[in-house]
């Protein structure tokens, strides 16, 4: 099929009845080890000369259905699919970083990335740096020598705001430093980040991409478009000989997916975070339904916001969907078919204020998650957020009244009804 829309790719990307039953749908390969067809066969898999099944820490059938789907909808070369998106953020500074490396992150991220980053990976010894992925000049104003990465999230949790892909990109590559981009809660439906520029793009498969709240999973998908060699001393995981394969060469021997593999054959087979493929076949189910559900959480989310901006209770709304937001123009450039499902808003009477109206709802439910088919509600100080210092809240977007909602795709009515019957006894 001469190129298929998105819709199609969300169905049939990567799959196909299976050659031995002729199951249509994936089947979940519940396996640890493959047969091998002989000694030859097993030395050409380990030795990278072939692909094929070793053991299902480092690739299984239906996992990889997984990571073809998401290449194809992402635009990029190879994916690999793995146990988090914390576990795929892993991965990717694994990858690319040496002890005593720098990389530059947005502060407007998720709030468990943002301890990852300052905490966790200093056990390793890269430093992180902190930028305003709105502003690519910030960003170039905090790359030094020693920065090999630059990490933003498209539409950023919690508050929706939405990074400047294309000119973050451009400083990255007059720096000759990767990108990548977290784009989970754009999903590739309202964003592709490669379009734009990005070299890597990671989600947390748990949210809008599985879209049930029902198995955790992360991704990352090689763009397959930067010039690993231009830039040699900086990557000499992807350009010098590796000790753990006789000398191969990863970008090299691999081209433009050379990345991917490397952070299979390195990063997953001596990390280890590998994915389920039970996680992966439910995932790959939810993947089917993605423009469906997208659309309808990005109807809802619309509506919500402009009733809650017009709500005498609520202080403030920071949706990108709303003209006068920061981030509306770059919304309409970024994802032009809605601005996601996920904000915040500002409850008059602050931190108490907001987590009245949280313990006050119905319908909502109160968790740590978003993208789920369900509408989800949680005050980001005092749980996703609450490690975090008073100025890293407030670079973040955070304020003691935030409350982030993650809209479902229930009826609206019953969706604003849920909050107004809670805002009333506020």
């Amino acid at each position: 099929m001469t190129n298929p829309g998105f819709e199609t790719l969300c169905i049939h990307a990567g799959a196909a009845p299976d050659q031995s039953t002729g199951a249509r749908a994936t089947p979940i390969y519940q396996t640890t080890s493959y047969v091998f067809d002989d000694a030859e066969h097993a030395a050409t898999l380990f030795n990278l000369q072939a692909f094929g099944n070793i053991y299902s820490r480092l690739g299984n059938p239906t996992c990889n259905v997984l990571e073809e789907k998401i290449a194809a909808l992402e635009g990029g070369t190879a994916a690999l699919s793995v146990a988090s998106g914390h576990a795929a953020q892993l991965l990717i500074f694994h990858t690319l970083m040496q002890p005593g490396d720098e990389f530059v992150a947005a502060t407007q991220l998720y709030g468990g990335s943002i301890n990852q980053f300052s905490h966790g990976f200093k056990k390793f010894g890269w430093n992180v740096r902190w930028a305003d992925s709105t502003d690519a000049e910030s960003v170039k104003a905090q790359i030094t020598d020693k920065t090999k990465l630059v990490w933003i999230e498209s539409l950023a949790n919690p508050g929706g705001v939405v990074s400047d892909i294309a000119g973050i990109a451009k400083v990255c590559r007059d720096a000759g430093v990767v990108l990548a981009v977290d784009n989970t809660m754009a999903s590739p439906y309202l964003c592709r980040p490669i379009e734009h520029g990005a070299n890597i793009v990671m989600h947390s498969a748990t949210k809008f991409l599985g879209g049930h709240g029902n198995s955790i999973a992360g991704l990352l998908v090689d763009g397959g478009n930067f010039d690993w060699f231009a830039h040699a001393d900086k990557y000499p995981t992807l350009t010098k000989p590796s000790d753990s394969y006789h000398g191969l060469t990863f970008a090299e021997t691999f081209g433009n997916f050379g990345f991917a593999i490397a952070a299979r054959a390195l990063g997953l087979r001596d990390l280890g975070p590998a994915l389920s493929p039970f996680n992966a076949f439910l995932v790959l189910t939810g993947m089917e339904t993605l423009p469906l559900r997208m659309a309808r959480h990005c109807e809802n989310a619309q509506k919500v916001a402009e009733w809650l901006d017009a709500h005498p209770k609520v202080e403030w709304v920071n949706y990108a969907g709303l003209p006068g937001n920061d981030s509306h123009e770059r919304a309409k450039k970024y994802c032009p078919k809605g601005a996601g499902a996920v904000f915040t808003f500002g409850v008059k009477g602050g931190y108490e204020a907001g987590k009245k109206l949280i313990d006050s709802v119905e319908m909502f439910s109160h968790v740590a998650n978003i993208g789920d088919t369900r509408s989800l509600i949680i005050h980001p100080a005092s749980t996703t957020h609450r490690q975090l210092e008073a100025s890293a809240l407030e670079k973040a977007g955070v304020k003691p009244e935030t409350v982030r909602l993650s809209i479902g795709i229930e009826t609206i009515d019953d969706i604003i009804s849920d909050l107004d019957q809670a805002l009333a006894q506020v």
